[in-house]
C-alpha cells in the first residue's frame, strides 16, 4: 500500500514536468499556507505556471517546443509540370 509505515513514500522526478508524490500529502508553501490531497499519487507544479499551485495542471505544456517547430525554414515547392 503506498505511504505504509513499512516503506517510506515514493517520489519520481518528471524531468520536463512535475513531482509525481504518492498520496496522501500535506504540501507547506513558503508563505506556511498548508494543501491537501487524499489521492493515491499527486503530481507537484515545478514551472509555477499552474492555475492550480502547488498542484500540477499540465500548463508547463504550453511553453515548450520541439525545435522543429522554432525553425523558419521555408516551405517545399511542388515541382512543375508540363
Amino acid at each position: 500500500m503506498p505511504g505504509s509505515a513499512d516503506r517510506p513514500r515514493r517520489v519520481r522526478l518528471d524531468p520536463d514536468g512535475p513531482l509525481l508524490v504518492e498520496g496522501p500529502v500535506e504540501v507547506v508553501d513558503e508563505s506556511g499556507a498548508v494543501s491537501v490531497s487524499r489521492r493515491f499519487c499527486v503530481a507537484l507544479c515545478r514551472c509555477r505556471r499552474s492555475r492550480t499551485y502547488p498542484w500540477c495542471d499540465t500548463s508547463h505544456r504550453q511553453r515548450v517546443k520541439p525545435a522543429a517547430e522554432t525553425s523558419s525554414a521555408e516551405p517545399a515547392q511542388k515541382p512543375e509540370t508540363t
